[in-house]
């Protein structure tokens, strides 16, 4: 060290800033090299010559006419849109019905299927709630912990647990265990059913195609990284995404990769895990990434069209709808307490709301009404004008996965409960249905004169053929109502 000061004292004032001068710039190069290698890279966009969406809506079942629908999975339907067009549910509405308490955490919503709803607690517990009432059907103990929501399908449920990590069937009527698999890790991905498989994903990486029946592995991929979300399906196609950055298009017959594409990442070379269950719309597959971005990727090709940046995390599923007087919209919150209404064609901003809290569970859009739910405290659940973003509902309960609706009620999730909800003007109800019923009358009417019509047309000329007569049925009757099982935990109008 002497000698270098001694070096250092015998050069002139001139080359020593002439050294430290390139000194400086090697290491201003240095650091230059490095911030542009560690950056986070700006957004994607494709405006003004973004790819046009499919004009043709996401698959949905068709509005209720008297009798009500399921919402028999995580997301409404395969492609995980989250989305029902419903007439009758609506704000204002009533105080709730009914009120029931699991009185453990309740991370995501249940599912309605047929005259039940059903819930799995964090504990790995499952409900089966009678809808009308919100008595408890029956319990089944699955495990010591559990995050998701069931699926529901020809008399059966599915779902999977985080401890141990199984996939599941049970019988919808009785809660009897049809059959069980062990994952070879956790498991919170929301089981997507589509004709005779169920798919789910596990924490070790892959995704699993089982049979319905039998819970046999028909097939199986590995891919990157830990599969926590949901996985969706459209046009024979599976999409998931994983903790890697990794979002994977798989043939839903064999499981062969059709494509594969990553999220950008953040800054600091950090990847841009997804749990974020992707929604598919419109020809393009929306998902949320936790380096802080919504990505819209091409449904065919995998192309990125573009991505666009929140402040923070963004956990949640989207919600993608096209609701009168607007575009198709991408509806998602994130950890930097805003909702985001987003452009599902360019990403653009059609409207934000700031939420007041994190928002890390999936919003839902019920008729014209977004939902989003948000943890803090004193906050719960919000609804916003789908078209404008002017709010128009709030209730204490929410947080996480906060709405469902049977297209009659709406069905809200709270920290550990469940409340059910009628809109607020019965009346208004009352003429739907009876215009429902109506309009179902002369549809079957008009039928039966095109037969008539048409099997005069067979006759051989010169004959005629008499008008015949028959009583027509009345409207539609109401389902019947049954016994409330053993069991309990509702509170009435609470």
């Amino acid at each position: 060290m002497k000698r270098l000061l001694d070096i250092w004292r015998a050069w002139s004032l001139r080359k020593r800033l002439t050294i430290v001068g390139a000194l400086a710039l090697v290491t201003a190069g240095g650091a230059l090299a490095a911030y542009f290698v560690l950056k986070r890279d700006g957004d994607e966009g494709c405006a003004p010559n973004c790819p046009k969406l499919t004009r043709e809506k996401p698959k949905k079942r068709p509005p209720p006419e008297v009798e009500t629908v399921n919402w028999a999975e995580y997301g409404y339907d395969d492609a995980r849109t989250r989305y029902l067009p419903s007439k009758l549910v609506s704000p204002p509405f009533k105080p709730s019905e009914w009120s029931w308490q699991a009185g453990k955490l309740l991370e995501f919503s249940p599912i309605v299927y047929d005259e039940s709803l059903y819930v799995m607690d964090f504990n790995a517990e499952f409900y089966s709630l009678d809808k009308d009432t919100g008595k408890v059907e029956w319990t089944r103990t699955l495990g010591t912990k559990g995050a998701s929501s069931p699926s529901a399908a020809n008399g059966q449920l599915f779902g999977v647990t985080l401890e141990p990590g199984t996939a599941f069937s049970l019988d919808a009527e009785s809660g009897r265990r049809l059959w069980s698999r062990e994952l070879p890790g956790r498991s919170e991905t929301s089981p997507l059913v589509h004709g005779k498989k169920v798919y789910v994903g596990s924490e070790s990486g892959e995704v699993f195609a089982l049979n319905r029946n039998t819970g046999a592995i028909k097939w199986q991929v590995s891919t990157g990284g830990p599969v926590k979300g949901g996985l969706a399906f459209e046009d024979g196609v599976v999409y998931a995404g994983n903790y890697a950055g990794e979002l994977y298009a798989l043939d839903a017959g064999n499981g062969d990769v059709k494509w594969q594409n990553g999220t950008q990442g953040a800054s600091f070379g950090r990847t841009g895990s997804i749990y974020s269950t992707p929604a598919v719309a419109y020809g393009r597959v929306f998902v949320g990434s936790i380096d802080g971005r919504v990505y819209s990727f091409e449904q065919d090709s995998g192309a990125l069209v573009w991505s666009h940046s929140t402040g923070a995390e963004v956990y949640p599923a989207p919600a993608v709808a096209e609701v009168e007087g607007a575009p198709p919209t991408v509806f998602v919150g994130s950890a930097d307490q805003n909702f985001y209404a987003l452009d599902a064609e360019d990403g653009s901003v059609r409207w934000q709301q700031d939420v007041g809290g994190v928002v890390i569970g999936a919003a839902s859009v019920v008729g014209d009404t977004a939902y989003v739910g948000v943890i803090g405290d004193n906050i719960g659940t919000f609804g916003f004008d789908a078209k404008t973003g002017k709010k128009t509902f709030e209730h204490e309960f929410g947080e996480y996965n906060p709405v469902i609706s049977d297209g009659e009620k709406l069905y809200l999730t709270g920290y550990s409960g469940i409340r059910a909800f009628e809109p607020a003007d019965p009346k208004k109800l009352r003429e739907r249905r009876q215009e429902e019923g109506r309009l179902k009358r002369r549809r079957e009417a008009k039928r039966e004169a095109r037969g008539a019509s048409a099997s005069g047309a067979n006759q051989p000329k010169g004959r005629g053929t008499g008008a015949s007569g028959g009583a027509q049925s009345g409207g539609p009757g109401g389902s019947e109502g049954g016994e409330g099982k053993p069991g309990g935990g509702a509170a009435k109008g609470a």
